[in-house]
């Protein structure tokens, strides 16, 4: 019993440690393999179900039955959910590297189902060292986004309808403050 509670702990703190690397300036790596919160979250709460049930003494039929129910649900119905969510993933990730710099690399990963949302990012290095800086979320659809593009190699510009959003990327990978510029008129 105290050996799958242990383990579901374990799950936690991995999602813990995952979500944290999620942040922008977060090891690439990590987040990748640890921001699942549907696989751990849900392995935690199947695990202290479990050593719960071990640790119990039912003393009618009608909990027995209502138990075995409950963890005929969670034991089938929890990984297939967890499964799900592994596969449905995100959306397509476009990829773009710098001129001159293969080591930092600006992505554009759809992230909504129906409608254009891109979380646009910027990874620097590469491997275990490799992290990623967040250049925000941007809509197509009534928002102003048109495309992100590297307009420099320690430039990117996202082009909006109306503006342009500027990020410089400072010698060690990471990113300045944006700044907005106005949209040259088109001609």
């Amino acid at each position: 019993m105290w050996g799958l509670g242990g383990a579901a702990l374990l799950a936690l703190l991995a999602y813990a440690v995952g979500r944290y690397e999620s942040r922008s300036g977060g090891l690439v790596v990590v987040e990748r393999w640890l921001d699942h919160p549907v696989l751990l979250v849900g392995t935690a709460v199947v695990l202290t179900a479990v050593a719960l049930y071990i640790g119990m003494e039912f003393r009618t039929w009608v909990s027995q039955i209502g138990c075995a129910v409950a963890m005929v649900a969670l034991v089938f119905g929890g990984p297939l959910i967890a499964f799900l969510a592994l596969v449905s993933g995100e959306g397509r990730t476009a990829r773009t590297a710098a001129p001159g710099h293969p080591d930092r690399v600006l992505t554009m990963t759809n992230v909504a189902s129906i409608d254009p949302v891109y979380r646009v990012e910027l990874v620097a290095g590469s491997g275990w060292s490799a992290r990623h800086w967040s250049m925000g979320i941007w809509d197509t659809r009534g928002g102003d986004f048109v495309r992100a593009d590297w307009s420099g190699p320690d430039r990117i510009t996202i082009t909006g309808r109306r503006k342009l959003t500027v990020f410089d990327v400072h010698p060690d990978g990471s990113l300045s403050a944006p700044r907005e510029e106005p949209k040259p008129p088109e001609g």
